[in-house]
């Protein structure tokens, strides 16, 4: 057996044939004990390399549901973490941390976003709407009363998103047709297959939508 069979480079894995063969030669644990330490180590120095160091907090205020939040925060927080883990608005929800499925969205300045990847510090100086703001009191908002008489839902967890989607959507005037909301709403994805009654609750809420509000 060479040396190279035995010897790898700190963080390189370790084939399982060449412990086999380590152990068939030398006669067991001996000899693969080394090979088990270096990858270890290697794994151990890469997850090191790969933690960012903290970054020193900034002050910011957010105005979110008409309401200003002075926070401390990491540079690098995002406005969904901030907005569920520091201001307790757990509504908008967690998906894809990838932008790719809606589940985070809410409104800035009255036009969706998607929270995941939006970073809190560039969202101070506009007006942030939650799900948890679209209600007056006990009066839901329409396109909320619509998801309820529609269905428009299953597990549920998609909801917020597809409302605030669905708001800043018939706002844009994208509601003309069953054709044109499912394209316009086709960044929001509901796993569950709840499409039709979402399609239709938006409609509803268009529909009766007062001019100019």
């Amino acid at each position: 057996m060479q040396d190279e069979d035995i010897v790898r480079p700190v963080g390189m894995p370790v084939r399982r044939r060449t412990m086999l063969k380590a152990s068939v030669a030398t006669g067991g644990a001996a000899a693969i004990a080394p090979l088990l330490a270096a990858t270890a180590s290697g794994a151990t120095e890469g997850a090191e390399s790969s933690s960012a160091p903290p970054q020193a907090p900034v002050a910011i205020v957010l105005r979110v549901n008409s309401k200003d939040h002075r926070l401390q925060l990491d540079p690098r927080t995002t406005l969904l973490d901030a907005l569920r883990e520091h201001l307790q608005l757990t509504g908008s929800k967690k998906g894809c941390g990838l932008g790719q499925c809606g589940a985070c969205t809410v409104l800035m300045d009255g036009k969706r976003v998607k929270s995941c990847l939006s970073l809190a510090a560039l969202a101070e100086g506009h007006e942030i709407t939650t799900i948890e703001g679209l209600a007056q009191g006990d009066q839901l908002h329409p396109l909320q009363t619509a998801f309820i008489e529609r269905d428009a839902f299953q597990c549920g967890y998609c909801t917020s998103g597809q409302i605030m989607a669905g708001v800043a959507c018939i706002a844009e005037g994208h509601a003309g047709s069953p054709q044109e909301i499912r394209e316009w709403m086709s960044g929001n994805i509901c796993r569950c297959g709840a499409y039709d009654h979402i399609v239709a609750a938006i409609g509803d809420a268009a529909a009766k939508r007062a001019p100019g509000g």
